[in-house]
């Protein structure tokens, strides 16, 4: 989706993009304009937002909580422009936004003629030319991931009315793996401590190892990527729907809007495909009046719907683009070969910022399906 902010031709447009069914949640904006936002339709009026609550979600995605994020610094407040009178939604569409502060355009002033290799800068010249601000990254930046947590800090807080907890860890860096979340016996308790961390993971062992291999990439000029783990639980038995209306199919569209995601796994997802179908499939068991799975091989999803055992998924993350190594690029004026070399403010590993962009994609997907139910 795509809105012209100027009515005069050959001005700069600003992109939006939305998704959600029950709850319509529109990001606008880019890296290098004035601000980025979001609008949320279908909230039901009435409800009370915390925002110390949501800055604090914030703070974890901002930079500067570990020595391995980009140094741009950027307050990340919100403002309220619509749909929110005396600390509660009203009847109106709730639309926030974040003002950019700290932005050095003249970082990409090159890059507009020398696409970045793993950028969207080509196809993106391609298909819009110079009518998008691609400075940063423009609305393909991480950048746009704010706007998504604050909607997901919403989420969240909405999810609490019926039972549901979310967490997520870095499950590894490079090809260092942290301790996974039990897929049966994982708790809130453990979300409550990951949230508290700079460096999300559940084996602080394993976590130093995975700064060393970011350290490493840095002093190569280089960057690393990784997967980060995710988990709901108290989704009810019995969301979700076969085929197009599936709990993956929904939840994955959102996940693929976050940047440098390339991989999406429920479960033990492709792990299955070795294995047979008695070693894959989890018995049915009863526990009081509850049934539940000895095992949770399925990820808390059967046929698309939840199964009510917990939900467990994993996003794969690319390394970062954007390195200090020398590459090959092109002049697109020129139609020549051309050696890039990139400046600018970029994060070595994008998974430790990730992890909660993932529990807000998480919380908002959710809260879409039981909306409609």
């Amino acid at each position: 989706m795509c809105s012209d902010t100027n009515s005069t031709t050959k001005q700069m447009i600003t992109l939006s993009s939305s998704f959600g069914k029950n709850l319509k949640v529109t990001i606008f904006g880019g890296s290098h304009e004035n601000h980025i936002g979001v609008t949320i339709h279908g909230l039901p009026e009435g409800i009370a937002i915390d925002f110390d609550r949501m800055k604090k979600f914030l703070a974890r995605r901002a930079p500067g909580n570990s020595a391995f994020t980009t140094p741009r610094k950027e307050p990340d407040t919100p403002v309220v422009q619509s749909g929110l009178s005396h600390g509660k939604t009203t009847s109106e569409p709730l639309t926030i936004i974040i003002e950019n502060t700290n932005t050095r355009s003249g970082d990409y002033a090159a890059l507009r003629d020398i696409p970045r290799p793993a950028h969207a800068d080509y196809p993106a010249s391609v298909k819009y030319g110079d009518s998008v601000n691609m400075s940063g990254g423009g609305p393909f930046s991480a950048r746009m991931t704010a706007p998504l947590c604050i909607a997901g800090a919403i989420a969240l807080q909405l999810l609490e009315d019926w039972g549901i907890s979310i967490g997520a860890h870095i499950y590894s860096i490079g090809t260092v793996h942290d301790t996974p979340f039990d897929p049966v016996l994982v708790r809130t308790e453990d979300f409550a401590s990951l949230r508290e961390k700079s460096f999300p993971v559940l084996n602080e062992t394993k976590g130093y190892a995975m700064g060393d291999v970011i350290q490493t990439a840095m002093a190569e000029g280089d960057s690393v990527g990784g997967v980060v783990e995710c988990c709901a639980l108290g989704v009810p038995v019995g969301i979700g729907g076969p085929m197009y209306d599936s709990i993956e199919g929904h939840l994955s569209q959102i996940f693929f809007g976050i940047p440098a995601v390339k991989g999406i796994e429920f479960g033990n997802g492709f792990q299955c495909s070795a294995l047979r179908g008695s070693q894959n499939n989890d018995p049915f068991f009863m526990d009081g009046n509850t049934v539940k799975t000895v095992t949770n091989n399925h990820g808390g999803i059967l046929g698309g719907i939840s199964s009510g055992m917990p939900l467990i998924c994993r996003l794969a993350f690319k390394p970062t683009p954007s390195i200090s190594k020398e590459q090959h690029s092109v002049s697109l004026s020129n139609k020549t070969n051309q050696i890039l070399h990139i400046t600018g403010r970029h994060d070595p590993c994008v998974v430790i910022r990730a992890v909660p962009v993932v529990e807000a994609a998480m919380a908002i997907g959710l809260l879409d399906l039981l909306s409609g139910n």
